[in-house]
């Protein structure tokens, strides 16, 4: 068992309002600068959509991500290699690779030509000013933007076109194009930093690695050598070339912030409060063969790689590997354990993809709208107290489709999703009966058992998410950077299997 400590994040995608505050907060922290303009290393994308940059869950024309091939006969072995290249491939994509992102993918960054408003000569018209690219300061036609489906959500022009809808029936499809049945949610993404990172497979210079002491990958850009393999091996395509220094750069975590105890920008400055923090241990060993399974088995094989902070032989483990009594401390306390652990209402962001992305989602359960028999639609928040239990039996009634969750968060297995979204409901139904009707009848309760949660967990999840303290929230790890040195004792796990490069020491001013 070699186990090992992750910074993980949380959210909550039931809470968030799509202000972007958040992404604001990024972008004015780190990429605020030449080079970086059309870099968000936190978006908020309105969901059903194309995403930032536009189809990035394409994997067919993208290739990001890892392939699996299932064995075929007797005496082979399920295969996993990367859906960009193999090793001798990579070298006929080093000088031109028809799989990266183009400009044109993500967009133009632009500015206004301001000075126009002041030098222009006198005349009849108000004088405006001309948007001008930031690539070339020429005068620009203003097409896409950061954030630009965000008003457009649930539009022919960018819902029709979310690959999350492959696999719907052309009835649930049809419904979601209605105008009384739009729906959208927000989903934001910062760089997963998972266990599995194809974009450390990828990278021909080994300038990309994974920090033992908290899981972050990190850019060493001493070593980038501009290949941009990085770019297009990641299936989320949260790796960004800047085109002024000729270096890849990426979400840090803010691990600055982290290492003073504070928690990292995004999270920080969320209004809606959606974002979590807290550690995870999990054993490295069980990584390869946790990733090389058939699709339906990746959820279990996935969390059976997260382990229990409060197992002695964990504990032991973890001290085994330097992780002091703080992490574990931090571990045991952590949100993210208790929801993806304990109430196992929150998971990855497409498991599929098989990079084991370690920052987590709990599915949006509202709006719920239901359709009654004679065409028109409810919602859930009426005076029927029976129309809730009736939502609760048929899930398929609920305004989002069970079968689109699935396609983003449990590699298309509608049943994990059935028994999140029933827990939640259940915990909703109960806290409504018990905070407005003062009155909770067996029915509520038996709704409760039929979702595997008892009135005690309930209030807790409760409370974790509606009633958490910053504290409660944002559970940090004691940093001791000082010694981090002596997590360097068993350097380069799985060389030269899944997860080429899995970790390098600490690089000189990171």
């Amino acid at each position: 068992m070699n186990v090992r400590a992750h910074m993980s994040m949380l959210f909550h995608l039931d809470k968030c309002i799509g202000c972007h505050t958040c992404s604001i907060a990024c972008k004015n922290l780190w990429t605020d600068r030449k080079g970086a303009e059309y870099m968000w290393w936190n978006n908020v994308e309105t969901r059903p959509g194309t995403g930032y940059p536009t189809q990035w869950e394409n994997q067919k024309h993208f290739k990001g991500g890892w392939k699996f091939t299932k064995a075929s006969g007797y005496g082979e072995k399920n295969k996993l290699e990367l859906r960009l290249h193999t090793r001798t491939g990579a070298l006929a994509k080093l000088y031109y690779n028809p799989d990266l992102p183009s400009l044109e993918d993500y967009y133009e960054p632009f500015t206004f030509r301001y000075s126009d408003l002041f030098t222009a000569p006198e005349g009849k018209d108000q004088p405006t000013a001309i948007p001008i690219s930031m690539v070339t300061n020429k005068p620009l036609h203003i097409e896409s933007g950061p954030n630009w489906d965000d008003d457009l959500g649930g539009s022919n022009l960018y819902a029709r076109n979310d690959p999350n809808r492959e696999g719907l029936s052309d009835e649930v499809k049809a419904s979601l194009d209605e105008v009384d049945r739009v729906v959208f949610n927000y989903m934001p993404r910062i760089c997963n930093h998972c266990l599995n990172p194809a974009c450390v497979a990828a990278c021909p210079s080994g300038a990309i690695y994974k920090r033992a002491e908290d899981g972050i990958v990190l850019v060493n850009e001493n070593q980038c050598r501009a290949w941009r393999m990085c770019v297009a091996a990641c299936p989320y395509k949260k790796v960004y070339y800047n085109w002024n220094t000729g270096k890849s750069e990426k979400c840090i975590l803010c691990f600055p912030r982290m290492e003073t105890g504070q928690a990292p920008a995004c999270a920080h400055s969320c209004v809606g409060r959606i974002r979590y923090m807290g550690v995870l241990l999990y054993d490295a060993d069980r990584i390869p063969a946790a990733a090389n399974v058939p699709d339906n088995e990746l959820v279990d094989s996935f969390m059976d790689t997260i382990l229990d902070p409060f197992d002695p032989e964990v504990i032991a483990a973890a001290k085994a590997n330097d992780i002091d009594d703080g992490w574990i401390k931090s571990a045991q306390e952590s949100p993210i354990y208790k929801f993806v652990k304990v109430w196992k209402i929150a998971l990855p962001l497409h498991l599929e993809y098989r990079t084991m992305a370690m920052m987590f989602y709990i599915p949006p359960l509202s709006p719920v709208m239901s359709r009654l028999q004679d065409g028109s639609v409810r919602l859930d928040l009426d005076d029927d107290p029976q129309h809730e239990f009736e939502l609760f039996d048929n899930l398929d009634k609920a305004r989002i489709p069970v079968k689109y969750l699935a396609n983003l968060f449990s590699a298309g297995n509608e049943e994990t999703i059935r028994r999140i979204l029933r827990k939640i409901y259940a915990v909703r139904i109960y806290m409504r009966r018990k905070t407005v009707d003062k009155n909770i009848d067996e029915a509520t309760l038996q709704a409760l058992t039929q979702a595997g949660c008892g009135p005690e967990e309930a209030e807790a999840i409760y409370k974790l998410t509606t009633l958490p303290t910053v504290a409660e929230r944002f559970v940090l790890p004691p940093y001791h950077r000082e010694m981090s040195v002596e997590t360097w004792k068993d350097p380069l796990a799985h060389k030269g299997e899944v997860g080429v490069g899995y970790m390098q020491p600490p690089q000189r001013g990171e």
